[in-house]
């Protein structure tokens, strides 16, 4: 697959899931991207901003074994990754798989379960396999989180750990709809009962395994000149000594940060990493890896705001 054929198929599956979803353009955007790169997405935002329904039209318009877990504060390690069992008949102990075991997970309200079953999800999110009384079972090779979850100030919720936190490619916040995307949300669902079905507004699969695979390869193959890699790592080096952040960004999410670079360009059919690319991502992968200081947060400044001044203040390459 080469990269027209990436950007095809990207223009492919935003319109196919554009018929049953109104606006929601940038984050359709981000998990394209974080598809490309094998990244995890978190999406942030009020009840009714169509996060689980996004979720299972983009499972089904690639075709992935979708999987959902509804966190809630009862829920057990065991109930996302399974157990042994004992089988009476055999006097054996036969392995009862969770459903993590999927191509497409939706973390279903993932802050409304303590952090003792968050952490169930970080070798998954890590290194595509689970642990089970000893042994490792490994994954699906597409296996990708898309996780939401409800805004803090929110009553019984659980932040997740930091930890859980970096796992994550991009933090999307969902926002609620301009007024003339709810008029168009309005006449298209308005006039039907229950939760929304992607096959009840004609979403098809339009992409395979054997595709997206190809696609994975050519974006990895996208070249990065050192200039553009060194404005990665400025930037996230500069969460670290901004005097409005406490903790800044890992290593780790400089990394993300360039696969995810490279996969936007790919998506845009560039056989190159622009300074743009980088500061279009910036954002949404450094919100929920830094921490503010307690001066900044008595202030009242908001995380994005000190990012975008970081990412102003730090020069780009030309």
């Amino acid at each position: 697959m080469n990269l027209s054929e990436v950007r095809q198929l990207a223009e492919t599956i935003r319109a196919e899931i554009g018929r049953a979803i109104v606006g929601q353009e940038k984050a359709i955007d981000l998990m394209l991207i974080a598809l490309f790169s094998s990244g995890h997405v978190l999406l942030e935002g009020p009840p009714g901003t169509a996060k689980t329904f996004l979720a299972q039209c983009f499972a089904r318009v690639l075709g992935l074994d979708f999987g959902r877990i509804q966190f809630t504060p009862d829920l057990m390690p065991g109930d996302i990754v399974g157990s042994n069992l004992f089988n009476f008949q055999t006097s054996q102990f036969t392995l009862t798989r969770g459903p993590i075991f999927c191509d497409l997970l939706l973390a279903d309200e993932i802050n409304r379960t303590p952090p003792k079953t968050q952490a169930a999800l970080l070798e998954a999110m890590q290194e595509r396999a689970v642990t089970i009384d000893g042994e490792t079972h490994p994954l699906s090779g597409h296996f990708m989180v898309i996780a939401t979850q409800n805004p803090i100030e929110q009553q019984g919720v659980y932040p997740l750990p930091e930890a859980q936190l970096d796992r994550f490619l991009f933090k999307h916040l969902m926002e609620y709809p301009t007024i003339e995307e709810e008029r168009r949300i309005v006449a298209k669902h308005g006039s039907r009962f229950g939760a929304p079905r992607p096959e009840d507004w004609g979403v098809e699969t339009k992409a395979d395994a054997a595709q997206l695979a190809d696609a994975l390869t050519t974006v990895a193959t996208v070249p990065m000149v050192e200039a553009v890699a060194n404005y990665v790592v400025d930037l996230v080096r500069g969460t670290r000594s901004a005097a409005d952040i406490e903790t800044g960004a890992s290593p780790r999410a400089a990394s993300m940060l360039a696969g995810a670079a490279r996969a936007r360009a790919a998506v845009d059919g560039r056989d190159y990493v622009i300074p743009d690319d980088v500061k279009a991502l910036a954002p949404a992968v450094l919100r929920h890896r830094v921490l503010l200081s307690p001066a900044a947060q008595i202030e009242g400044r908001a995380v994005d705001d000190v990012i975008a001044r970081l990412i102003d203040q730090i020069e780009a390459p030309r």
